[in-house]
């Protein structure tokens, strides 16, 4: 045991030894420590590994959200087809913009609007206040009032018409105002927007309030809304026809659209296309609309808007039938609905001249009479204005109706022109046979069902493109080509 205490005992040289050894190690892992303390390159080395550790957790935690929203997302899609089945889920996911199967207020307005038949007001350009300085532009207004004979109705005397329900169609006869001057900042409305100012370019003057679910307006409407901004110039020119113009009709497609045909340095040839109807009956009256197939014309104006050179509107009469007319025989919503069409000889719109300015200016600044000492009135002599880039009318024409219509870009051929054509390329025809026009609004059933199902399809595009020569024509226009034929022994 004795022998044992005396192996575990030291000797005091190698416990000096072994104390000086530790005082060494302990000086050198101060040493080091302050070192490392003391050294960026050691801080850096130190910290790699956290960072590396750090770009390895932060995309696993997004890829382990990411999994966790889609998982969530998915769960949600199974419980709404569960819920709504099919149908109501595409329903549902129409409305869903962000896809996130939730509906914001936002993406709950069009249904707001329907349940509710109340439509917030929209966003409108500041309106542009009168400049006593500005140019002026003289309009005329030219009226033929419907052939009452060309309406199917008239066939049978009227009969089953009452007498009340045609009272604003039989006595409108003249313009409700002849004449009327603007000023030429007025037609700002009509210069394009900044992203659309190449020859060829399309865009909406008055865009479509129409969608998914709000199909169609009310019928039972005796007064237009207030226009606003762009709509006002819009709506004082159609008012020069009759007091109540609504420049957003009841059907799609709603709107004026415009196109520039040709720019020069000063500037633009713009080609535009206005769907517009007008209330003709009051109270006690029930309603009665008459809308043209379409307003068109062209406006030559600065680009400033300081100067119009050209302005002229009108509802097409080249074809043998081109309004539609809708009356009712009551005062709601579904009262019993009449329809007809008619011919219209003449709609028009038209500068008398040039915009000129309101007050003339010698060279000194001074304000001078507009008239010669001889008494008429002074004549201005106006530049001509050379094209730089231009389309034809009736490329620009072809635009517009694209841009309303969608199954128009697919060419449509007259009749007897569609035969050839088909023969010449060895297509089929495809031949579209309608009451009222199937491009613009004066058919109101079957040509609007067309244009806005089947024919707007992109498969059905690309068929009739591909494969056959189509043409539509009227019902009485084939009847006048058979007379025709006939008489000349050759039909």
């Amino acid at each position: 045991m004795s022998s044992d205490v005396r192996k575990r005992k030291t000797s005091p040289d190698k416990q000096a030894v072994a104390s000086g050894g530790d005082k060494h190690v302990g000086n050198a892992l101060h040493t080091r420590a302050v070192l490392s303390r003391g050294s960026p390159r050691s801080w850096l080395v130190g910290l790699l590994p956290k960072l590396f550790l750090l770009l390895i957790t932060v995309p696993l935690a997004a890829l382990g959200i990411k999994y966790y929203l889609d998982s969530q997302l998915l769960k949600r899609q199974e419980a709404g087809l569960h819920s709504l089945g099919n149908e109501g889920l595409f329903l549902f996911s129409s409305l869903d913009l962000d896809h996130d199967m939730f509906l914001s207020p936002e993406e709950f307005k069009p249904i707001a609007e329907k349940l509710t038949g109340i439509t917030p007001p929209s966003e409108f350009e500041e309106e542009l206040s009168h400049d006593p300085n500005a140019e002026a532009l003289t309009l005329k207004a030219s009226f033929q009032p419907l052939l009452m004979d060309s309406m199917t109705k008239s066939k049978d005397g009227f009969l089953g018409v009452t007498r009340s329900a045609l009272n604003g169609l039989r006595t409108w006869m003249s313009p409700a105002i002849p004449t009327a001057e603007f000023s030429a900042n007025q037609f700002r409305a009509f210069l394009p927007p900044k992203n659309k100012l190449e020859v060829g370019d399309t865009w909406w003057i008055i865009p479509s309030e129409l969608n998914f679910f709000t199909v169609y307006l009310p019928n039972n409407r005796y007064h237009p809304p207030t226009p606003r901004g762009k709509e006002v110039i819009i709506h004082t020119l159609l008012s020069m026809f009759h007091p109540r113009p609504f420049i957003k009709p009841r059907f799609a497609p709603q709107g004026s659209v415009a196109c520039i045909r040709a720019v020069s340095q000063f500037y633009y040839d713009i080609v535009f296309r206005i769907h517009a109807e007008f209330q003709l009956n009051d109270v006690p009256d029930f309603p009665f609309w008459f809308t043209p197939g379409q307003f068109t014309g062209n406006i030559v104006l600065s680009k400033d808007s300081s100067h119009i050179r050209e302005f002229h509107l009108y509802v097409p009469n080249n074809r043998s039938l081109n309004v539609d007319m809708e009356w009712l025989y009551g005062a709601t919503e579904s009262s019993n609905m009449e329809v007809d069409i008619g011919y219209l000889p003449q709609m028009e719109l038209q500068a008398v001249g040039p915009s000129i300015p309101s007050f003339i200016h010698d060279e000194e600044g001074n304000v001078i009479d507009s008239r010669g000492a001889s008494g008429e009135p002074v004549q201005f002599v106006f530049e001509e204005i050379h094209w730089h880039s231009q389309i034809s009318r009736e490329e620009a024409a072809r635009r517009l109706e694209v841009t309303l219509y969608p199954f128009k870009k697919v060419s449509y051929l007259p009749f007897l022109e569609a035969f050839d054509r088909a023969k010449a390329e060895n297509k089929l025809v495809h031949s579209i046979l309608l009451w009222g026009a199937l491009d613009d609004q004066s058919c109101s059933g079957s040509g609007r069902t067309l244009r806005e199902t089947v024919l707007e399809s992109s498969p059905v595009l690309a068929v009739l493109n591909q494969s056959f020569i189509s043409s539509w024509s009227l019902v009485k226009e084939l009847e006048e080509l058979r007379g025709n034929r006939r008489h000349h022994g050759n039909f």
